[in-house]
């Protein structure tokens, strides 16, 4: 059985999340005492982190009991937010969803009960339902098979990891937001992308929705196209902290015109919304035009999801001067260029 897959769009999956009884183990860990491993059930959970699709656990199970099977196992470390206690399930993916910072739409529950899958496909249609009877056929469905598997994506689970070990720090800390991220030695670098990124910077397009200023992909050859461009400039941010990296997060394209230079493309990794990160590569890229003598336009198209970049324009100076259909073309005068927050350290090059 598959539920969901007409309610949820074409995007690649994100994150998948596990049931534990009769599908990530055979048997019921409560009643039984004693499970085994179903066949081939490790080789994909490796399969999926190794591509840089996360996973989590959405089971009414005893919390403890069942993180301690999953460690048995040699499993536990592969799952972020386990939801394992007795909510409905529809609430356990909403969760997983908001603790991950995703979208509910890039998320695949698998489970062996039918009133279950069924349950969250009514309450969320977009998320992709798979009978646990499909587990070792998934390694081949196109939509846990993304284009390119970079360095970063082979790195992601590590990366939210690291969030977790950051929100850990944070809640036990007593001062402010800004002393708290001043104790991070955060550090920002904007640099043209070169060819190994070029990959990563696709994977950002695709996966990147909230913070993407147009909605619009490029692909690998496109982007390659945009790197070797005189007329246009392909920027790509990464950061890190004294926890480790985030990796690339951020990305933008210009295009330089001999008097308006013009924002195609503006994106910002979901995973750094809390870090006060997200006006440092737009104020980069004004700087950049003022210091030109050119003029600085940015298009936005709006959609369901981000309204937050439209705000981090206007916040930055930005008004709406022309309307091309449902596109909208903002501008700056570059009188207000804000610095970078005093706790972060940018490096350009």
């Amino acid at each position: 059985m598959t539920a969901g897959v007409e309610g949820r769009g074409t995007g690649p999956i994100k994150c998948v999340v596990w049931d534990l009884d009769n599908t990530l183990w055979d048997g019921v860990l409560l009643e039984d005492g004693e499970v085994t491993l179903r066949p081939g059930v490790a080789e994909v959970v490796r399969v999926l982190d190794e591509r840089g699709i996360l996973q989590s656990i959405a089971s009414r199970n005893h919390g403890p009991a069942a993180i301690e099977q999953l460690e048995r196992f040699g499993l536990r470390d592969y799952f972020l937010a386990p939801q394992i206690g007795w909510n409905s399930k529809s609430e356990s993916v909403a969760a997983i969803a908001k603790s991950l910072n995703i979208g509910i739409d890039t998320l695949a529950l698998i489970d062996d009960q039918p009133f279950e899958l069924e349950e969250v496909a009514f309450s969320h249609p977009q998320v992709l339902c798979l009978d646990a009877g499909e587990v070792a056929r998934i390694p081949e469905m196109p939509v846990f098979t993304p284009r390119f598997v970079t360095e970063d994506s082979r790195n992601r689970r590590s990366m939210y990891m690291g969030s977790e070990l950051r929100d850990a720090a944070e809640r036990e800390f007593g001062g402010t937001s800004d002393d708290f991220l001043a104790t991070l030695d955060m550090t920002f670098t904007i640099s043209a992308a070169a060819e190994a990124d070029l990959r990563r910077a696709e994977e950002l397009s695709v996966r990147t929705n909230q913070l993407n200023s147009t909605g619009v992909t490029y692909s690998y050859e496109e982007l390659r196209d945009f790197a070797q461009s005189p007329g246009h400039l392909l920027l790509v941010a990464g950061l890190e902290d004294r926890f480790g990296s985030y990796g690339k997060i951020g990305l933008a394209l210009v295009e330089r015109g001999a008097e308006v230079w013009t924002l195609k493309l503006l994106l910002m990794s979901c995973r750094v919304m809390s870090r006060g990160v997200g006006t440092v590569l737009l104020n980069h890229v004004m700087r950049l035009a003022r210091d030109a003598g050119v003029r600085l336009q940015a298009e936005f198209l709006p959609n369901d999801r981000n309204r937050v970049m439209f705000v981090t324009y206007r916040f930055a100076g930005f008004q709406e001067v022309e309307t091309r259909g449902e596109l909208r073309i903002l501008e700056s005068d570059l009188g207000r260029i804000q610095d970078p927050p005093a706790y972060l350290t940018v490096r350009t090059g």
